[in-house]
């Protein structure tokens, strides 16, 4: 029998990120059981036997929900329909219909992986001085998300259609069913969302589509242990398991999608129904990144997430990441570095390629050690400047200046035949734009393209245009070993989801550590000149030799979400309150950070 180990850190109980593997060989749980909470709030470990398939997502109701679907014979894209369905009703300032995603999937029986690209478009209407004021000034953030200005057409419903046209073997109309029905009776509103709504209360009362569903009578915000129901998104539901997605894209629904969008009379936006009607999925090729004996595979543009990821991890290697341990200063000089390069080259290059041309020698070996000769041991790079990666056709452009704010979610799901689906979605910052229609927020995503379009007379890659895809940070991936599958992984929160990735990697890949401690282990991360330690943990400690070094360093709540489903020999569930053990794939190794101090991310 192969076995694999499910574990988690500590949180507090009631954190809900949840897993849920197939319990074959659990005689010691049942479909009800949780580990057993301490008198402190926090949870201790268990451990439990399972094979066969697994699905892990960040509600336990969603996990529940794709656990039916893969205990019943589904497939890997029938659970994910499942639970993404149910992710939109439960945590929707994450995610949901009216947002987008990337999927990164694992064809076992061709032993092929490919992308589809699920992100959203401008509309056709759309100007480079989208968000700009009549002087050409770029908006400040929320005066452009908030309305309909920044929603862009909707692709997880097509995604989600057309994959599982593809790839399912379960009814449409059965895997909307659990959805649905929580959305009749009614669900538990979470600590994470309750407080979600808390911290965003003024801009959700904004409307009155939201202020109703998200505050009760008396005026206040939804509470943990609130029972919310939402009609108006079974119905959606109900809608789309009858007519299919079209309904969302040309029937009724669009209709009010637009008319939603068009008649915030404050900051209107330019969706169309031809926008919606002309919408397409994108299957793209998977972008692989060598590192050591593995592929990282994963989106290509106009996501920068695998880009970038295997930047950061080439440009270490060449700079002897390896010579240094774990926990040196030296050793996040390096990766700090790095990652600063890695993001100076993203902000110049990587946009939508059916739109801009882009360097094809960005993680070409020997331009990768061109940069990595940059970094000084001992001492911050002073400045970071974009590199010359060997391109056709080069044309000389400027630096993004956009703003991503933690957000997202993700899913990987393994089912009984070995298909994979790495899938991150979502409607770009917490609670989108705010704008509500049927039962579901609509995007932000729009606010994901540069604010200004061109910079010293030249242009920007990442500038709105008409029907073009935002530039994503989301990082799917399937790390490949010998051409097996050999780690699943993800993570939500904007721009940093790369270095929660890329570090993961590296302290995995490079160091040996164990993916549990890898992933358990504080965050750190520079972007962009200033170096974030994690607060509260022992990465504190090396603010002083990272000044020392030349970097500015701030200490800050930094919460990823990270989950890795890990292919191996040996299967041990080790799990904590909270989380039921439904399913597991057998072989597979399951991770999860759990948030920090009691907080969970947008």
């Amino acid at each position: 029998m192969h076995e694999a180990k499910i574990l988690y850190k500590q949180f507090l109980s009631f954190i809900m990120m949840a897993l849920l593997p197939v319990c074959l060989h659990a005689s010691t749980i049942d479909d009800d059981d949780v580990a057993p909470e301490s008198a402190s709030g926090l949870t201790t470990k268990t451990e439990v036997l399972a094979d066969h398939y697994m699905v892990s997502a960040a509600n336990p109701l969603a996990v529940k929900a794709g656990y039916e679907v893969l205990r019943a014979g589904g497939s890997a894209i029938d659970a994910m329909v499942a639970v993404q369905t149910v992710l939109g009703l439960v945590e929707p300032q994450s995610s949901g219909l009216g947002g987008g995603a990337f999927l990164v999937y694992y064809d076992a029986q061709k032993k092929q992986l490919t992308t589809f690209d699920g992100r959203e478009t401008a509309p056709m209407a759309a100007t480079p001085e989208l968000f700009q004021d009549e002087g050409g000034k770029p908006l400040s953030f929320f005066d452009a998300v908030v309305g309909g200005r920044s929603v862009g057409t909707p692709g997880t419903v097509k995604l989600m259609s057309e994959l599982h046209a593809r790839y399912g073997t379960n009814p449409w109309p059965a895997l909307l069913e659990p959805a649905k029905q929580l959305a009749e009776q009614g669900f538990v509103v979470s600590h994470r969302l309750s407080s979600a709504i808390e911290k965003d209360k003024k801009r959700l009362q904004r409307y009155d589509d939201t202020r109703r569903y998200f505050f009760k009578e008396n005026g206040q915000p939804l509470t943990e242990g609130d029972l919310l129901k939402n009609p108006d998104y079974a119905k959606t539901l109900d809608i789309l398991a009858k007519q299919g997605a079209d309904a969302f894209y040309k029937g009724k629904i669009a209709e009010d999608i637009v008319a939603r969008v068009q008649g915030i009379k404050d900051n209107p936006g330019l969706l169309t129904k031809n926008d919606l009607a002309n919408y397409r999925i994108k299957e793209r090729p998977v972008v692989c990144a060598p590192f050591r004996q593995y592929n990282v595979c994963g989106m290509g543009p106009p996501s920068s997430g695998t880009l970038t990821i295997g930047q950061i991890l080439g440009i270490a290697t060449h700079a002897n990441l390896s010579s240094f341990t774990k926990d040196s200063p030296e050793a996040w000089q390096v990766i700090g570095d790095a990652t600063r390069l890695a993001f100076a080259d993203r902000n110049r290059y990587m946009a939508d390629t059916d739109y801009v041309p882009m360097p094809h020698g960005l993680l070409n070996p020997d331009y990768l050690a061109t940069r990595a000769s940059l970094i000084k041991q001992g001492k911050a790079l002073a400045t970071v400047h974009p590199g010359q990666p060997d391109w056709e056709n080069a044309i000389t452009q400027a630096d993004d200046q956009s703003i991503e704010l933690p957000s997202t979610t993700h899913i990987s799901i393994v089912d009984k035949a070995g298909n994979i689906v790495s899938m991150t979605s979502t409607i770009e910052n917490g609670f989108g734009s705010r704008v509500m229609t049927n039962g579901f927020l609509l995007n932000n995503e729009l606010t994901d393209f540069s604010f200004v379009s061109h910079k010293n007379g030249y242009p920007v890659a990442n500038r709105v245009e008409p029907g073009k895809r935002p530039r994503s940070s989301m990082a799917p991936v399937i790390v490949m070993n010998e051409g097996q599958p050999y780690l699943v992984l993800g993570s939500p929160g904007g721009s940093r989801i790369i270095g929660y990735v890329a570090n993961t990697l590296i302290r995995h890949l490079e160091w040996g550590m164990p993916v549990q401690s890898a992933i358990n282990a504080p965050h750190l991360q520079n972007r962009s000149g200033f170096y974030e330690l994690e607060a509260g943990t022992e990465a504190e400690a090396l603010k002083k030799p990272l000044e020392k070094m030349g970097y500015k360093v701030r200490i800050k709540d930094m919460n990823s979400g990270l989950q890795a489903i890990q292919l191996g020999e040996s299967l041990i569930l080790t799990i904590f309150s909270g989380l039921a053990v439904r399913g597991l794939y057998s072989s597979y190794k399951f991770s999860l950070d759990l948030h920090r101090n009691g907080q969970t991310p947008l």
